[in-house]
């Protein structure tokens, strides 16, 4: 097992626990990174190669990624493990139970992640009711329904063309990883101007210089097909995706597919990290040598987030989107501002915007780590 230890620096991760019982099946791991912002929130991700690691990483982005947004809530992970695609009553159970074993950790609210949705946190509230991104018909945000998470990515795109002189207007975007991110991201784009050039889901890639229709591939992926049956395109190999030409490449799918192995094979202007954690740090590095800007993961993919907390704290469907537009275009002006000023790297100086933010909150604390109650005397 590994040491959570390792990852251990001066903001957490507060706690690490892991979950296993045989009965149901259940195996997950559940990452509090940091809460003196306020009760962590992060979103329940669930695949068969789920790791203790990659749990750690995704809390400490989920802290900068709340910080820099401005929420009162610290960062938070969990990562269950299994197939997403399993029987609908098998992923109620596991899902349920995660649910139960996590009752009384209350410095972590549930939220949907890869591989789970407004449904399975339908569940959690019936079991439990700590949850955000509830379904519309029990009063929640549905955040995938709205594509809060691509709506704001395409604001932060329409931000970050301005400093690599590109026009959004029939820019050339490719989509690596179409799901929910990612379909509304392109959805988004294309009402804006852009053409989505290329795309990518588990299975398959696909590719047409001329565009590729935005609206039918959403209706594929509705009715549970793959993106291999787009008549209209060559289609590749699902890694192919990183060798097609744009002007925009968007990855919206796992942590790490940019990689300092194959960073050389892209060939775009601008990336916008729709997923978590998906470009290296040497990556991101060779990008900017190679003249690429790159926005990184916890300043453009923070709409969902942002959607959860104020569905936490009641607001409506109208203020969350202003919301959104409004926080995710004026980081990424400062980030990118304060890049180029200093001749860093975005990364960084978004990095120096969420630290200073938790910091200063945790200077406010007695106990800055342990608890989002009253400390005791």
């Amino acid at each position: 097992m590994i040491d959570a230890f390792a990852f251990a620096d001066e903001l957490g991760p507060l706690k690490t626990i892991h979950i296993h019982e045989p009965s149901v099946g259940l195996r997950a791991v559940l990452v509090v990174d940091n809460v003196a912002k306020g009760p962590s929130i992060g979103g329940v991700r669930m695949a068969p190669d789920v790791s203790t690691e990659e749990c750690i990483r995704l809390a400490r982005a989920m802290t900068l990624k709340n910080a820099a947004a401005g929420l009162p809530h610290g960062g938070g992970k969990a990562v269950l493990y299994g197939d997403p695609k399993m029987p609908k009553q098998d992923k109620e159970r596991l899902i349920r139970a995660l649910a139960n074993a996590l009752r009384y950790t209350e410095d972590y609210i549930f939220a949907p992640d890869m591989g789970t949705d407004e449904e399975c946190m339908s569940w959690i509230q019936d079991e439990i009711g700590r949850v955000v991104a509830l379904p519309r018909e029990i009063g929640g945000i549905p955040l995938d329904e709205i594509g809060a998470t691509g709506w704001g990515l395409s604001h932060v795109t329409d931000v970050a063309r301005e400093y690599c002189d590109l026009e959004l207007n029939n820019a050339r975007v490719v989509v690596q990883g179409f799901g929910a991110v990612g379909m509304h991201t392109a959805r988004f784009l294309t009402d804006m101007g852009a053409v989505l050039v290329g795309a990518a889901d588990s299975r398959n890639a696909i590719h047409n210089p001329d565009g590729l229709d935005v609206a039918r591939l959403c209706e594929i992926k509705a009715n549970g097909g793959a993106l291999g049956e787009y008549v209209d395109a060559t289609t590749l190999d699902r890694d192919a995706v990183i060798d097609i030409e744009c002007d925009i490449w968007i990855p919206a799918a796992r942590p790490d597919v940019i990689h300092e192995k194959n960073v050389q094979r892209l060939k775009t202007k601008l990336v916008v990290e729709g997923a978590n954690i998906p470009v290296t740090p040497g990556a991101e590095s060779q990008l900017a040598e190679q003249g690429v800007l790159c926005i990184p993961d916890f300043i453009a993919n923070a709409g969902g987030v942002i959607c959860a907390a104020m569905e936490y704290h009641g607001a409506s469907e109208g203020t969350v989107l202003q919301a959104i537009e409004e926080k995710l275009r004026r980081n990424t002006r400062l980030v990118l501002e304060d890049a180029a000023r200093r001749n860093i790297l975005p990364r960084e100086a978004a990095t120096e915007l969420a630290l200073t933010r938790v910091k200063k909150a945790m200077s406010y604390r007695r106990y800055s780590l342990f608890s989002t109650a009253p400390g005791f005397v």
